[in-house]
Order: structure tokens, then C-alpha cells, then sequence
């Protein structure tokens, strides 16, 4: 589980194409490690759990 710390994808292969994710009240914020002073993507729990549940079918 996440949490007030930022994480990593651990599908980054180094190659400086990554994201990261922190758990907020709401759900999820999602972040390009390469622009983290740029604004991050909220997510509700329901679309958390649906972009992730996508991402593990594919």
C-alpha cells in the first residue's frame, strides 16, 4: 500500500520514462518523474482501481 511518500513504478526500467503514485484521501496521485514540479494527476478510488486493473490484464 502507498503512502504519503512517493512510488516508483517498478516497471521503470531506468530509461528516465517513469511514473510515480502516492495514495491521497480521494484515491491516488500519479506523477512523470522527469517533470514532478509540474502538477500530478488525481485519481478517485474507482478509477485507481480500474486504471490498474487494466494495466494488470494487459
Amino acid at each position: 500500500m502507498m503512502n504519503e511518500h512517493w512510488k516508483k513504478s517498478t516497471y521503470s526500467t531506468g530509461a528516465h520514462n517513469c511514473v510515480e503514485a502516492r495514495a491521497i484521501d480521494q484515491g491516488a496521485a500519479i506523477r512523470d518523474t522527469q517533470n514532478r514540479h509540474l502538477a500530478a494527476l488525481s485519481l478517485p478510488n474507482a478509477e485507481w482501481t480500474a486504471l490498474l486493473h487494466a494495466l494488470r490484464t494487459r
